[in-house]
């Protein structure tokens, strides 16, 4: 069986290492995150159309805004309250299951982009598999309220489950005179509510992993037709293709990787009571969403148009200013 030495405190160091690594990681999913959502938002205040695909980043930003703050409080609360040798207190318990709802809400957006995807992509030979992708393009905003409809169901069901549970666990202390029991306790309702609520994960991923999957089929077949017809290779249905999986492929790594980092640090944190062990799976849980911000932003044509034009405003401005500095003969017109 696997022993891990129990790391009840951490160095100075360590702790100071962990909470600036928090900081950047915190500093750049927002930055990442708000950047996606005031464009797209910038175009909503002055009354511009935004596309299918526009407002579903824009629900997904917003999303994952607060999924950044969650997992920043859980940073401050891993490092400066949360002793490993004391159970788990119930506000670091609370944003633990609000990380996890957040996190299913946002599996359920990047589900409607997939479906998106596929919907706009994916080239189908059958009549019906046509009239449905048809039907999915033009009923996405009703299919993010049905998303955020099944999130609030799902939030509901978590919630009820996790105080109800808490409230047992409290119930049970109060009457029973034993300290090493009631931890007991308070281990198994926390590892069912971890459990009940990844459960509840599951029909969104498997949605998202067959309308992914039809993508690949659907590029596969592609590239098949386009190798036997021409070998030109700035074929744009083949872009569209490729980029559209580059975001679905990497969200799904980076979930997986999440999602295992979140598993890992379960019993990190409540069996081994390894702080270092637990302290590296927040910063992975924190990384995931910030590079995959990145990679939506680096395959968005309106996004890399934004940051094109803040990074040419920036270097005229530098230029102005190196300009002025070199020449401070130079009259100021303001």
């Amino acid at each position: 069986m696997l022993a891990l030495t129990p790391v009840i405190t951490v160095s100075y160091e360590v702790k100071s290492a962990f909470l600036f690594l928090s900081i950047l990681e915190f500093t750049v999913g927002v930055l990442a995150n708000a950047f996606i959502f005031l464009v797209n938002f910038w175009d909503v205040v002055r009354k511009q159309p935004l596309s299918n695909c526009d407002l579903i980043l824009l629900s997904l930003s917003l999303t994952r805004l607060f999924l950044h703050g969650l997992l920043f409080l859980d940073a401050i609360q891993l490092t400066y309250f949360q002793r490993m040798k004391d159970p788990l207190s119930l506000s670091y318990q609370t944003i633990i299951m609000l990380w996890m709802i957040t996190n299913q809400v946002g599996l359920w957006l990047t589900t409607c982009l997939s479906l998106l995807y596929c919907s706009k992509i994916a080239r189908f030979s059958h009549t019906l598999l046509h009239c449905v992708a048809s039907w999915v393009s033009r009923k996405v905003p009703q299919m993010l309220l049905g998303a955020m409809f099944f999130s609030c169901i799902c939030t509901a069901i978590c919630l009820g489950d996790f105080f109800s549970r808490s409230g047992f666990t409290f119930t049970t202390m109060l009457f029973v005179n034993n300290t090493e029991f009631n931890l007991q306790i308070a281990k198994l309702n926390f590892y069912h509510s971890f459990i009940f609520c990844t459960l509840v994960s599951i029909p969104s991923l498997l949605f998202f992993l067959v309308s992914s999957g039809v993508l690949i089929v659907s590029l596969g077949r592609h590239m098949r037709t386009m190798r036997a017809k021409t070998k030109d290779s700035r074929d744009p249905s083949l872009e569209a293709h490729i980029k559209a999986l580059r975001s679905l492929v990497s969200f799904l790594c980076l979930y997986v990787v999440s999602f295992c980092a979140a598993l890992v640090s379960v019993p990190l944190l409540m069996l081994w009571h390894n702080k270092i062990g637990v302290m590296i799976c927040v910063g992975i849980l924190a990384a995931c969403p910030s590079i995959h911000a990145a990679i939506l932003i680096s395959g968005n044509a309106k996004l890399r148009r934004a940051v094109e034009t803040i990074l040419l405003w920036v270097q005229n401005s530098l230029k102005i200013g190196a300009d002025h500095k070199a020449d401070p003969r130079t009259p100021d017109l303001c």
